[in-house]
This record gives C-alpha cells, sequence and structure tokens, in this order.
C-alpha cells in the first residue's frame, strides 16, 4: 500500500531555476501516479505554488494549512482540494504533520530547514516513524549533508541517526525509498548520549 499524504516543505519563492521547476513537475507526476495526496504549507507563492499547481493539473489531491496571519497578507491558495487555516506557525507544522504519511523537503529558506529539522527530531526522539527525505535538485542540500557528516565525525550525532534523512536526486526513486522505509522501534536518541 502507498504513502496516502505526503507533506512537501519547499520556498515561498522560486529562483527560476529550471532544474527545479523539472523536478517539481516530475514529482507531482509521480505523486498523482501513485494516488498520494499533496500536502503541503497551503501558498500560492514560490515553489509552493508551483507544486500544488502542479498537482491539481494533473489531477491529484492537494491539502493545504495555512496560518490566519498568511492568508491575510494574501498568499493562500483557494483553489486546492482542502485548506485548513491555523492560529499560529505552531498549530500549522502539527497538521501537517497529523495528517501526512512521510516528509519531502524541497530547495528553500529558512522555514523549510525549520520544518524539515522540527520532524527529523521527533522522528529520532521517536514520536512519528514517518520517513523523512531531502530532494536534492542540483545539489542544493550537499552543504547541509555535509554538515551532518561534521556532526557524526565530531560526535554530536550517531550513525544510526544520521542515516534517519534519505536523500535522492530524482523524485520517482526518492518515493520509492519512502514507500520501503522503515526504522527501528527503540528510542535512538539515547544513542548519541555515548557516542565514543
Amino acid at each position: 500500500m502507498g504513502l496516502q499524504n505526503i507533506c512537501v516543505f519547499c520556498g515561498a519563492s522560486f529562483n527560476g531555476d529550471p532544474e527545479l521547476l523539472r523536478a517539481i513537475n516530475e514529482l507531482a507526476t509521480e505523486l498523482v501516479r501513485r494516488d498520494s495526496g499533496l500536502v503541503y504549507g497551503g501558498g500560492n507563492v514560490g515553489v509552493m505554488g508551483l507544486i500544488a499547481n502542479a498537482v491539481l493539473d494533473r489531477g491529484g489531491r492537494v491539502t493545504g494549512v495555512i496560518p490566519q496571519f498568511l492568508l491575510d497578507r494574501e498568499v493562500g491558495h483557494f483553489e486546492v482540494t482542502k485548506l485548513y487555516i491555523t492560529e499560529n506557525m505552531h498549530e500549522r507544522k502539527k497538521q501537517m504533520s497529523d495528517i501526512s504519511d512521510a516528509f519531502i523537503v524541497l530547495p528553500g529558506g529558512f522555514g523549510t530547514l525549520e520544518e524539515f529539522f522540527e520532524v527529523l527530531t521527533w522522528l529520532q526522539l521517536g514520536l512519528h516513524s514517518k520517513p523523512i527525505a531531502l530532494l536534492n535538485v542540483g545539489g542544493f542540500y550537499d552543504a547541509l549533508l555535509e554538515q551532518l557528516d561534521t556532526m557524526v565525525a565530531r560526535k554530536f550525532l550517531s550513525e544510526a541517526n544520521r542515516c534517519l534523512v534519505i536523500c535522492e536526486e530524482d523524485p520517482a526513486l526518492l518515493l520509492d525509498t519512502l514507500e520501503k522505509f522503515s526504522t527501528v522501534s527503540t528510542e535512538q536518541w539515547f544513542q548519541d548520549r555515548n557516542l565514543t
């Protein structure tokens, strides 16, 4: 059985990169082909708007989750299948996590990284067992992956927890990997306390 809803964290801006646009469209095609709904931040701008529209254009399901203050700035997407409005950013992230079976991280800025690291920390702590993957378009996340390896080398992160981060360049392969993901049920974060 496939993943019913996949949350995509991504930027509220778009840099015009044709390689990123191609990856967005390929990901949208794969989500619809696999009958996986998109869950995202509810905006109609940037990469957010592009992935939502690409899924909708292919006949897929899109669920947006947006806080009221962003909706007030007229950045909400009102053509999505469902639009949840939350009181604040914390409620937004919780709602997105609760209704999703997996997470994909596309290029973005501070907010995208904050969302990524929060759900990754929750996975490390055993608060959920949902897979998390970086779609590494054009090497966008190479430096971040190098930093994770530095954390392991300097004994602030265990290799087991480093391996929780899935990374692929191809959207179809990334989704295949998410569907096969399983993690041990032990509280892995305790392993980080004795890395020597």
